[in-house]
């Protein structure tokens, strides 16, 4: 009975909320029918789960696994959806944030869309229980970085779209880590000025990469990342056009893919003995020839200063 109790209460855990009302309608039983109290408890628990199974959140509708509250001016994740809910849309709203655990409760989940709202960060472990989450659209809202437990356990996942994040700097080097079966990743018109390539060579199955719209800084550190992509090129298909370089100078308005091992040739230069011992003879070169400059100065005004001081006295 205790094993039963235990597993009902577990199942309904994201209905807890809503008990108050169940149970000030049971009958409190006395110190001697703790029976009776188990039975009430489980029959309550029933009666919860199956209520949240079957609704629908206001201003949303629901069929077939599919909860549509799109385009409905919502500030907050709306509560209490279907239990078996396979596609979630809270696209076109005004989400601030989700709480953290919000998904616990709904290990059917595909599809979760959550485009232009207003998000500037996710709590960490949003996704420890969706692991047949496979699609994750965050685009067009105000996200700066992607931490490294942005997507925790979430292994399913095959499409992540995160374009259009004005603010987004960052991306952790094991954002992605785990996404063994990712095969498109959409990071375009952000503010991403650099990427580490541990963030992307642990995604065997990438096929589509955009990172197009960025203001890409093509210096030293970006040459392992674009390696890493010229070598991938013919598997995955990326926005080499609208990849460009923001700098430095030399390189600004370069598309990204255009840079080759000649660009970077600089960052490789090393310099030997010789190459030392013949800056240090340029340096004291230089700082003899400085010497004797400041010498024949000073030698020079000392002289048209004593023939000014000579012609005063004669012409007086």
């Amino acid at each position: 009975m205790d094993t039963t109790l235990m597993g009902s209460l577990q199942h309904c855990c994201c209905q807890l909320p809503k008990m108050g009302d169940t149970w000030a309608q049971l009958p409190w039983p006395g110190p001697s029918q703790p029976t009776m109290l188990l039975v009430s408890l489980l029959l309550a628990a029933g009666v919860m789960c199956s209520d949240a199974g079957n609704s629908c959140p206001v201003l949303c509708t629901c069929h077939n696994q599919v909860v549509d509250c799109s385009s409905q001016r919502l500030f907050s994740m709306p509560p209490d959806l279907p239990m078996d809910t396979r596609n979630l849309s809270l696209a076109h709203n005004r989400i601030t944030a989700v709480p953290p655990g919000y998904l616990t409760c709904y290990i059917e989940l595909r599809v979760l869309d959550l485009h232009n709202n207003s998000l500037t960060e996710l709590p960490p472990g949003l996704f420890l229980h969706a692991k047949r989450l496979a699609h994750l659209d965050l685009s067009y809202n105000n996200l700066s970085h992607v931490p490294a437990d942005m997507f925790q356990e979430a292994h399913g996942l095959v499409h992540i779209d995160l374009s259009h994040n004005p603010w987004l700097r960052r991306v952790h080097p094991q954002a992605f880590q785990g996404l063994v079966q990712l095969r498109d990743l959409d990071l375009s018109y952000g503010g991403l000025a650099f990427l580490s390539l541990e963030a992307l060579e642990g995604l065997p199955g990438l096929v589509t990469l955009q990172i197009g719209g960025n203001p890409w800084v093509c210096g030293c550190t970006m040459e392992p990342l674009l390696k890493w992509l010229r070598n991938r090129i013919q598997r995955c298909t990326a926005d080499s056009q609208l990849a460009e370089c923001r700098g430095p100078p030399e390189v600004e308005g370069a598309p990204l893919f255009s840079l080759t091992e000649e660009s970077f040739k600089a960052c490789h230069l090393t310099l030997t003995l010789d190459d030392y011992l013949f800056i240090a003879f340029v340096g004291f070169v230089v700082s003899i020839a400085s010497v004797a400059t400041n010498f024949l100065l000073g030698i020079t005004a000392n002289c048209c200063h004593r023939w000014s001081k000579a012609s005063e006295e004669e012409e007086i």
